[in-house]
């Protein structure tokens, strides 16, 4: 994996909106008729450990194996780095030029999500596997999960927990039966991933409004902490948007997908990009296209 990624972005940042400033594929015309393309790209990602990261370089090819079949992370060292998704969409909404990306459900009217191959992303296309940038959002736990984590689990996969789970713009994988539980008593910590937590905080409302004999706490960082952090038993229950690695099974984890969700790239409300191709994200994430106006359609734009 590439070293000195350029910096951790600041949890706030300043709105320059400037209309008309840039265009992609598919993209529209500047007001006055003549768009503005020759802008450097900011390229922001996800810290290492982030699961949605670790989604997003596998689905768009940006990771690939070395002569040694070690897998590489080839996002570009210029590339500015976000330690969570709020912070992702900050840093976007106040770049005109940025490119970002984010779980589906996080999605907002502060950033605008383009198309990919001409589909944009919604639960619908993803269900019907039009819209292929899609991961498994997963919860992992040890063998000898206490009764109240267990009783939470059980409530997630229910038929109220998938409800939630719809209900919040994500993708239910269940059909099962209602929840049946027992309201045990106790305290379960719930730790990783900032794309699931903003799901599991209503799941977490839900669920107390059912058992009030339970306490959840909910701790956000990152996929890779949530798991070392279930691995360690300073978690009961750890939090992925990816599927577990084999270091993370081997050392005893079980996991279980409660939903599906997709990985929207996104640009500034204001960018005139409405379009993307696959292998235009790539090469804007891994340095080979640094200027909007080497990703302009010519054909759209004369």
């Amino acid at each position: 994996m590439k070293k000195g990624l350029k910096k951790l972005m600041a949890c706030t940042a300043v709105a320059v909106l400037i209309a008309g400033s840039f265009a992609g594929c598919g993209s529209k015309e500047a007001e006055n008729g003549e768009a503005d393309f020759d802008h450097d790209i900011s390229v922001i990602s996800r810290e290492d450990g982030s699961g949605t990261r670790g989604a997003f370089i596998e689905l768009f090819g940006i990771e690939e194996k070395n002569d040694a079949g070690e897998k590489v992370d080839n996002t570009t060292e210029e590339a500015n780095i976000t330690n969570n998704t709020s912070v992702m969409m900050t840093s976007v909404s106040g770049d005109p030029y940025a490119i970002g990306y984010i779980s589906l459900g996080s999605l907002n009217d502060t950033v605008k999500a383009v198309k990919i191959d001409g589909v944009a992303p919604s639960k619908e296309v993803i269900k019907n596997g039009t819209y292929k940038i899609a991961r498994p959002f997963n919860i992992a736990t040890k063998d000898g999960v206490s009764e109240v984590a267990q009783d939470f689990i059980d409530y997630i996969m229910s038929a109220e927990g998938q409800k939630v789970i719809e209900g919040n713009g994500y993708i239910s994988v269940s059909d099962s039966a209602a929840y049946a539980g027992t309201m045990p008593e106790g305290k379960i910590v719930v730790a990783g991933s900032s794309s699931v937590t903003p799901v599991m905080e209503k799941l977490k409302e839900a669920y107390l409004a059912v058992n009030t004999n339970a306490s959840i706490e909910i701790q956000q960082s990152d996929s890779t902490t949530g798991m070392t952090s279930a691995i360690d038993g300073i978690c009961d229950i750890g939090m992925a948007s990816r599927e577990l690695k084999d270091t993370e099974l081997e050392a005893g984890l079980k996991a279980t997908a409660i939903a599906m969700d997709g990985i929207a790239v996104i640009v500034n409300k204001e960018s005139t990009v409405d379009e993307l191709t696959p292998d235009q994200v790539k090469a804007i994430f891994v340095g080979e296209v640094t200027n909007w106006s080497e990703v302009v359609d010519s054909e759209v734009v004369e």
